[in-house]
């Protein structure tokens, strides 16, 4: 719980910036209407309060699904034993994470609000539904990301533990984590820019129904390929970054506690 929740926190402040650029890239109304580089930390009240316990409860079901799951270091099921154990854990995790995110993603793009009237507003207009907009596409962008991202970043450590003759340091899993996460992103991205829209989008509206391949599909034929990649670079560098950060703090308040 500990080593989690200071990991998420470190690498959610860090690059809270680079979140706000992609953000207000992927938003509707174009990325200067939505603040171009005006108020770069808008939001960030809600990603604060959000980031330790959305990053615990997501390690926490990571490492005792993996415990429970454990087939010996050889299997050939390891892969399968890492998906399934990231899968669930951005599930659980997105039960903390979707509500930050509603918040912070709609004072990215109005940073002119306070993320408290934010917060009002959207209780006030759309109650508690209104912050859990967008769940299901959270998820779904969060469980492809993880099948690529853990077990990729699972791998790369137990092939330099091989070569080098030990286990890896916390330094060497944060580049793992750097290499795992920029490749997971990229190929992730179509479906962040979905669930983008569909937060920002106005009560009533289709988008905000929550129906992942009817964004998808208004967002291929409005602005086709590069709509579907919109924040592609920032979104790589900010998860790089994030996952040296992210898994290698993880990795080093780990040791540093057991």
């Amino acid at each position: 719980l500990k080593a989690g929740g200071v990991a998420g926190v470190c690498v959610d402040l860090i690059l809270f910036p680079l979140d706000t650029v992609k953000t207000r890239l992927q938003s509707p109304q174009g990325f200067r209407k939505a603040g171009g580089f005006r108020g770069i930390y808008a939001g960030v009240p809600s990603t604060a309060i959000g980031s330790f316990p959305n990053a615990a409860a997501f390690f926490i079901t990571y490492e005792n699904v993996k415990s429970v799951l454990h087939h010996g270091p050889t299997s050939y099921l390891t892969p399968a034993t890492h998906m399934v154990a990231a899968s669930l854990g951005e599930v659980v995790a997105c039960l903390i994470r979707v509500p930050s995110e509603v918040v912070k993603q709609r004072a990215q793009v109005s940073p002119s609000s306070s993320t408290l009237r934010i917060l009002s507003q959207t209780l006030c207009h759309e109650g508690i539904q209104g912050l859990y907009r967008g769940y299901k596409s959270t998820v779904l962008r969060e469980i492809p990301f993880s099948l690529v991202q853990f077990p990729l970043w699972e791998s790369l450590k137990d092939l330099w533990s091989w070569k080098q003759g030990h286990v890896v340091d916390s330094w060497q899993s944060a580049v793992c984590g750097a290499f795992a996460g920029g490749f997971a992103a990229a190929v992730t991205t179509p479906l962040d820019v979905a669930k983008t829209r569909i937060m920002l989008a106005k009560a009533g509206s289709s988008n905000a129904s929550g129906n992942v391949l009817a964004a998808l599909g208004g967002i291929w034929r409005t602005q086709g390929l590069s709509g579907l990649f919109a924040g592609v670079v920032p979104r790589m560098a900010a998860i790089s970054l994030g996952g040296f950060i992210f898994l290698g703090t993880y990795e080093k308040t780990r040791q540093l506690l057991l």
